[in-house]
């Protein structure tokens, strides 16, 4: 049970301070009679800011061995994401460094201004294989610190100069500030786009990703990257019932529209942290659909809140699931895009690599 009296938090997607942990950190939060006393003596609390710390690891290039996602190499530039989807699978990964996945995962951020050059020293190691480099797996590449920062940028050009190809997977338009480099790799075949648009209504969006470019921009960025020539997928994701599954058919028909022809979805999911997190947020925005969406949520799950298992943590079960696939493949088949297909699936070109020297310059061979 949730109380919402001092809810929500107005622009940020966690609803509160008051998120259980596996770890079991100290709450950093007042209770309610305190809040309410230091409210009447200082007035409301002070508007919460972004803060970004800057971190320097050693190394910046992180392999998995999941095999249900389609990658083995991933770059995340930054840590956190202020962009506040409520929904973020990646919150938890804050707990492991005693900052809460609700509020610090979206507050509380870090940069790695050396991701660039850490890169370029992996890439000319002896006997490296390249295969495509996937960009926001954990954390949003063009989140708004990026416009301080261009790590994305820089991380885009070592890959150019290199010839290694690339996937990135965003919520926002701005993308498109790389458009220059998009458009000369996607003429060697060294990169593809994911832009993710949950719904077609702004304002459902900004109670669920506040922080996230509008759906409307999201759909003109698709638009241009189709117009430069750089292979773009469109994912529905997360698709959340009983609250984002109406715009199901309306996304896929609107991207045809415009030139997609590379479209998924993905369920929600709910791991460790971000269950809590959501059914809060349900009890704050929808209170009178929370216990149905839960109930759809938990019936896909096998009776869980989350299924965490390789494959079937993105392939739901169930008649609710049966339902979404169903409708996805007819909407596909409607706007022209054949079945519709549940990850991206881009042939990049890995054959012309050409890795860096180790004093910086590119080899000639």
């Amino acid at each position: 049970m949730f109380h919402v009296k001092h809810l929500p938090i107005k622009g940020r997607g966690a609803q509160s301070g008051a998120v259980p942990t596996r770890f079991g950190l100290a709450e950093r939060e007042a209770d309610g009679d305190w809040r309410d006393h230091v409210a009447s003596l200082d007035g409301p609390p002070v508007k919460l800011r972004t803060t970004v710390t800057v971190e320097r690891p050693k190394s910046i290039l992180t392999f998995n061995q999941s095999p249900d996602v389609p990658f083995d190499r991933s770059i995340n530039a930054y840590r956190g994401c202020e962009k506040g989807c409520v929904y973020c699978f990646a919150r938890p990964t804050h707990a492991y460094h005693d900052l809460s996945p609700g509020l610090d995962f979206e507050t509380r951020l870090f940069a790695k201004p050396d991701a660039a050059a850490l890169l370029r020293k992996t890439l000319a190691k002896k006997g490296y294989s390249p295969k495509p480099i996937a960009l926001g797996t954990n954390t949003d590449p063009y989140q708004p610190i990026e416009r301080d920062y261009r790590i994305t940028r820089q991380i885009l050009e070592v890959c150019r100069e290199t010839r290694h190809p690339v996937t990135i997977t965003t919520k926002s338009d701005r993308v498109l500030w790389d458009a220059d480099l998009l458009e000369q790799m996607a003429r060697e075949k060294l990169v593809a786009v994911s832009v993710s648009v949950t719904t077609l209504d702004p304002l459902l969006s900004g109670k669920l990703e506040p922080r996230c470019a509008a759906p409307s921009k999201r759909l003109i960025a698709l638009a241009k990257l189709v117009e430069l020539g750089v292979p773009v997928h469109c994912s529905l994701s997360p698709v959340i019932p009983a609250i984002t599954d109406e715009f199901m058919e309306g996304i896929i028909a609107r991207v045809a529209e415009l030139g997609v022809r590379s479209v998924g979805w993905i369920p929600l999911r709910l791991p460790h942290e971000v269950a809590p997190l959501f059914r809060e947020w349900l009890a704050v925005h929808f209170p009178e659909r929370a216990g149905r969406v839960m109930s759809i949520v938990r019936e896909m799950r096998g009776g869980r809140d989350n299924d965490p298992n390789f494959h079937s943590r993105f392939n739901p079960q169930g008649v609710w699931a049966d339902l979404f696939r169903a409708r996805f493949r007819l909407a596909c088949r409607k706007a022209g895009i054949g079945q519709g297909q549940e990850r991206t699936r881009f042939e990049l070109d890995c054959t012309r690599f050409c890795p860096p020297q180790r004093d910086g310059q590119l080899s000639l061979l």
